[in-house]
């Protein structure tokens, strides 16, 4: 009776989740319940697992914005269904007025098609519900007809929410909300005593709907692995294939004979063979083997960095055994989580990596994974204020952060607040997972409906924790643009020094005397996830020098750890170990290696299995729930309860269970597996190797990748400091992108804002045609431009190299363009003729004023900052601090605001001295009440000078910002 319910998978439209669908149905006794949501199949699974559970049989299928209801007899159906949603989904409209007639789905039309439908196929049925009933009594042959009451909410409350979320998907006020646009009122769960008295008089459409309901069964089995299951012919090829792939692999990576590593080899082949996961090593080899035949560079980090055949296939560069990690992080028989890889590649090559999988392994079989936006915090109150009709501004007011909403003060806030909160963490939209990707045995139609992004790749229709508990094991391809200057300075330094760099002798790297110093001196700017003030302080108070101390400093940085007071902690133990007691003999033993402080992921699972008593799947969920991915919070705290139990069994004294329990949960949502950092010191090594052998490369390389923690300008300043002669953009030497010849960078067109992309195209195919440009006049005759774009390549200095300077310049210009733009062709009629300016006046020219215009059009000076400065007093201290106290002049690069436990703002600096040498500076609450900062600038500061571990920094007293010189131009 019950053949079309709606979930809030139907999104904007449904207000159940599936399990409150089921519950709903228990609650009313219901014995069979189909799960039909718009467009959609993302409830699927979550339904059927909750009727399972619950008792019931269920039904899928889907209904589709025509009005058609589709359901599958059997998965092959719900399969044709996927594969005719995915169609109508890519085709971007609501699908053709008649779904294919097909052998396995059953097709429900509203009866009030039955004029223009006029007849019916063997699986067709025409769907009466109550707004019918009336129209009935003329009806003599009631064959082929249904009961298709439509579910779609519980009761008026839930008919309330859907017409919230109509209202904003339609982007309508409430009250202007179209009937046609929302369901009826009528659209809740009867029970089946209530349906019965509606249909008393036609009791057959009940009759005729069970009967159809009867002849639908989906069974699915969700331990089975659904990836795909070989790479070759067969499993024995496969295994064969690995073992070959990863003996040779054994052979690179230890050519002095490991007898540990071999072993592991062993070990690892033999888990991966028993647990099928031969073609998932292999696939994620074959992806690599392509990468590099196009000449990527990739990171392989995550979890999967804890497997040797990882390892010797090339997949990772971490050496899982100098690291002691453990496979079974990884995989294990009593992981209840499927293993992936994560593989990072630049940002300007992951499409060709996806491109090329999509193509390798069929595009039926391949997909991204979805991720749902959801409704959250107060996007959802914004939302709602939106189609009660509250204008912007007070919107803006009441939702301002300063206020946390204390004031609800009307009637309409209090509607919002009430139904914010029922619509809390609902889906809104779906979205493309960070990386991930599915690669099945079987076409992907099985289980979803595929739906188009802007990328060009399709999405499937759940989420990576739907896709773990039906059997996938997805594979994250990433992207990151610190491989983008890695890649990018190799193919610098080969053009520029004709080297070529080997960044993959990382091993080599970790032993290297000089890039060993450049890391205790903490000269780390550009180098991948170790550049940042805190991360440069943090080296400097380790007085880091090797690779396993970076790997902790890699995790130690998170926020977890550091709110915890664990990273002050570790910082102590490191310098004085034996100044610790352990809250548990056997809590020091496990955590040895990081001085009884909780560092990595694996801490947790070491700590939850071997003091805890938990088996390691229950160790692994425990992990998971603490990383903020966990599904079911029920099962989180069961197991966290068992945690205690088993702590109180084995004698511990419930004060030391707590204390433990409570270092664990301060990884909630920032915990870092050893892999990953282990993975993220590798990429740190190869950035610190290019900068320390080649500086003026690795930083150009930097700046044309758009990214790091901080601004271009500090990254330019930074090829400064490393002795390149940085130059503005100029017309026969600079490229699109920045560029280097010798020592000398040569600032790209991209960074003058406002050039156009045409006339810089235009520029560099000139240039490419025709040579350098020899004079102003050959300029303006081969490129088309008009006065605005010459005014900015004269301003910026771009012909300064041409002999002439740039005010004739700017008359000339003025004089030819007239506040028009001259095509190329319009120009050689005239040949070489010069326009007559006559005489100019004489047009001084101070140097301050090219700073001035590359401020303006770069965003900053290539001169220092203080340069600028309208009045530089003398100060005491540069960033080396050499006394106790006193003053500094510091040019503003970051500042990092904080707040201390009793919730007062402070803030973190980050300053360049007049040497043009960087310094930290700290900010409490006290000072800044007194001296606040106003913006980007340079400041003269007032301090006192502290130290903690090696690292001075200078407490702010007072400060006060200075002043910039006034362009000469405008000094009248």
């Amino acid at each position: 009776m019950y053949l079309n319910c709606h979930s809030y998978y139907s999104l904007r439209y449904g207000t159940l989740s599936p399990e409150q669908l089921v519950e709903a149905a228990v609650a009313r006794g219901i014995q069979v319940l189909a799960l039909t949501d718009i467009h959609r199949a993302s409830g699927v699974f979550d339904f059927v697992q909750a009727c399972t559970e619950a008792g019931i049989k269920p039904v899928v299928g889907m209904e589709f914005t025509k009005g058609y209801v589709c359901l599958a007899r059997n998965p092959a159906g719900l399969a044709q269904i996927n594969a005719f949603a995915s169609q109508v989904l890519l085709a971007g409209g609501d699908g053709p007025e008649r779904p294919p007639e097909w052998e396995d789905v059953w097709t429900i039309f509203p009866f009030s098609r039955r004029r223009s439908l006029q007849s019916l196929g063997k699986n067709e049925r025409w769907g009466v519900r109550g707004a019918d009933l009336k129209a009935l009594w003329n009806v003599k042959d009631l064959g082929g007809m249904v009961w298709c009451q439509p579910v779609t909410f519980l009761n008026k409350q839930g008919f309330s929410m859907h017409r919230l979320l109509r209202a904003i998907d339609q982007n309508v006020l409430l009250s202007k909300l179209s009937p046609k646009a929302q369901a009826q009122e009528d659209e809740r769960m009867y029970t089946p005593a209530e349906l019965r008295e509606i249909c008393r008089d036609y009791p057959g459409l009940l009759d005729a709907s069970e009967r159809l309901l009867a002849d639908c069964t989906f069974s699915f089995d969700f331990k089975m692995p659904k990836n795909r299951r070989l790479y070759g012919s067969s499993r024995e090829d496969d295994l064969a294939l690995l073992a070959k792939l990863a003996y040779e692999g054994l052979r690179y990576r230890y050519p002095r004979s490991d007898r540990e590593a071999k072993a592991r080899v062993e070990k690892e082949l033999k888990v991966i063979h028993e647990l099928h996961f031969d073609a998932y090593f292999l696939i994620t080899w074959d992806i690599i083997r392509y990468a590099r035949s196009r000449g990527y560079f990739h990171v392989g980090r995550g979890s999967g960095a804890n497997s040797i055949v990882a390892y010797c296939l090339g997949i990772t560069d971490v050496d899982p055994v100098a690291l002691d990690l453990y496979f079974e992080r990884f995989i294990n028989p009593h992981r209840t989580s499927p293993p992936d890889f994560d593989i990072d590649f630049s940002w300007d090559e992951r499409n060709d990596i996806i491109d090329y999988i999509f193509k390798r392994y069929g595009a039926k079989h391949v997909c991204l994974l979805a991720t749902y936006v959801t409704f959250r915090d107060k996007s959802i109150y914004r939302e709602l204020a939106k189609v009660f009709g509250l204008p912007k501004a007070e919107i803006d007011a009441w939702l301002d952060p300063a206020t946390a909403m204390r004031e609800v003060s009307s009637e309409i806030q209090t509607l919002i607040v009430k139904y914010g909160n029922l619509l809390l963490d609902f889906p809104n939209y779906l979205s493309i997972h960070a990386g991930g990707i599915l690669i099945s045995e079987e076409p992907l139609f099985a289980y979803t409906a595929l739906e188009p992004m802007p990328k060009g790749f399709p999405i499937c229709q759940f989420d990576m924790y739907v896709a773990e508990e039906i059997g996938f094991a997805k594979f994250d391809i990433l992207s990151q643009r610190g491989l983008g200057h890695i890649k990018e300075s190799v193919d610098i330094i080969r053009a520029n020094r004709g080297v070529d760099v080997d960044v993959h002798r990382v091993q080599d790297f970790m032993k290297d005397e000089e890039v060993r110093g450049q890391l205790m001196r903490h000269e780390t700017m550009g180098c991948f996830y170790i550049e940042s003030p805190a991360m440069r302080q943090l080296l400097k108070k380790l007085d880091c020098e090797d690779y396993l101390t970076l790997v902790a400093a890699s995790s130690i940085i998170r926020p977890g750890v550091a709110s915890s007071g664990m990273m002050k902690a570790y910082i102590e133990r490191y310098h004085a170990p034996d100044s610790y007691e352990p809250v548990h003999p056997l809590m020091g033993e496990l955590m040895k290696e990081t001085y009884g402080v909780m560092v990595y992921q694996e801490d947790v699972i070491k700590v939850a299995h071997y003091f805890a008593g938990l088996s390691l799947a229950e160790a692994d969920v425990l992990r998971r729930g603490m990383s903020g991915k966990h599904r079911s919070r029920a099962e989180f705290e069961r197991i966290r309860e068992a945690f205690f139990v088993n702590c109180a069994a084995k004698g511990y004294a419930e004060s030391v269970a707590r204390e433990v329990w409570r270092q664990m949960e301060s990884f909630s949502g920032y915990s870092f597996s050893k892999a990953h950092s282990a993975s993220f010191a590798v990429e740190s090594y190869q950035s610190l190797y290019l900068k320390t052998y080649y500086p003026l490369e690795f930083m150009v390389a930097v700046i044309n990748n758009f990214g790091g923690f901080y601004r271009t300008e500090f990254y330019v300043h930074e090829a400064r400091r490393c002795g390149a002669q940085v130059e503005a953009p100029e017309i026969n030497a600079s490229d699109y992108l920045t560029s280097i010849r010798g020592s000398v960078v040569w600032m790209g067109w991209v960074h003058v804002k406002g050039l156009e992309k045409r006339v810089i195209q235009d520029l560099l195919e000139a240039r490419r045609q025709g040579g350098p440009f020899r004079s102003w006049e050959d300029f303006v005759h081969r490129v088309s431009l008009g006065l605005e774009q010459a005014i900015l390549l004269i301003r910026v200095g771009a012909f300064r190299h041409l002999g002439v300077e740039k005010k004739p310049l700017l008359w000339e210009a003025h004089a030819r363009f007239q506040g028009k733009a001259v095509p190329v062709v319009a120009m050689e009629m005239f040949g070489d003729e010069v326009s007559d300016l006559g005489v100019l006046p004489d047009l001084l020219h101070d140097p301050a004023e090219d700073a001035f215009d590359q401020w303006e059009i770069l965003g900053f000076p290539l001169c220092s900052p203080y340069d600028l400065v309208s009045d530089l007093p003398k100060t005491l201290l540069n960033a080396d601090f050499a006394y106790d106290r006193g003053d500094i002049l510091g040019y503003l690069v970051t500042l990092k605001p904080t707040r201390t436990k009793s919730g007062d703002r402070m803030y973190f600096g980050y300053f360049v001295d007049v040497r043009g040498e960087f310094f930290d500076t700290v900010h409490f609450p006290a000072d800044l009440k007194k001296y606040s900062f106003r913006g980007n600038g340079v400041y003269w500061m007032q301090g006192v000078v502290m130290e903690e571990f090696g690292h001075r920094s200078l407490r702010v007293q007072q400060l006060r910002k200075l002043g910039w010189r006034v362009d000469p131009r405008r000094e009248d």
